[in-house]
């Protein structure tokens, strides 16, 4: 069974890998924990806030990896604590997202168990460019061009 992509229209050249980064969002989108919120902070500003209640700065690692925010933490058991109950599990998780081409990541902070990322999104330029377009030699050109032994220049 041949699979058809949505991006196969041969009007849509060099999408290949924007469908790579819908497959790998459709992947990671699976993931319950930790929690999230995503908000517009300005026209081009965005802020993805984690819980990660329990976790310090030192337990937590965020990345970018081939246009793939990756946010892990790990805590580390506490051996002098003695717990009559655990209700709040130290495990530890990788919660991605996937970005678009020039979004920047501008900075981190955590604060009352909360995780803030703060991105940028670029307002597009609109671009023009003109191409110059090269001749080359024509059948017609070739012909008038060609020299023979009794043409001699």
């Amino acid at each position: 069974m041949t699979r058809v992509s949505l991006f196969s229209s041969p009007l849509l050249l060099g999408f290949d890998h924007v469908e790579r980064m819908i497959e790998r969002a459709a992947k990671s989108g699976t993931e319950g924990y930790p929690p999230y919120n995503i908000e517009q902070t300005r026209d081009d500003g965005l802020r993805i806030t984690l819980a990660v209640a329990g976790f310090t700065a030192g337990d937590l690692n965020i990345t970018v990896e081939d246009n793939q925010l990756v946010i892990r933490g790990r805590q580390t058991d506490d051996k002098e604590r003695v717990y009559l109950h655990r209700g709040i599990a130290a495990r530890q998780f990788q919660r991605s997202f996937v970005l678009a081409e020039g979004i920047e990541v501008t900075g981190a902070s955590l604060g009352n168990g909360l995780l803030h990322i703060d991105l940028r999104r670029p307002k597009p330029q609109p671009q023009v460019r003109t191409i110059s377009i090269k001749t080359t030699g024509t059948e017609r050109d070739d012909a008038l061009n060609v020299s023979t032994p009794d043409n001699r220049s």
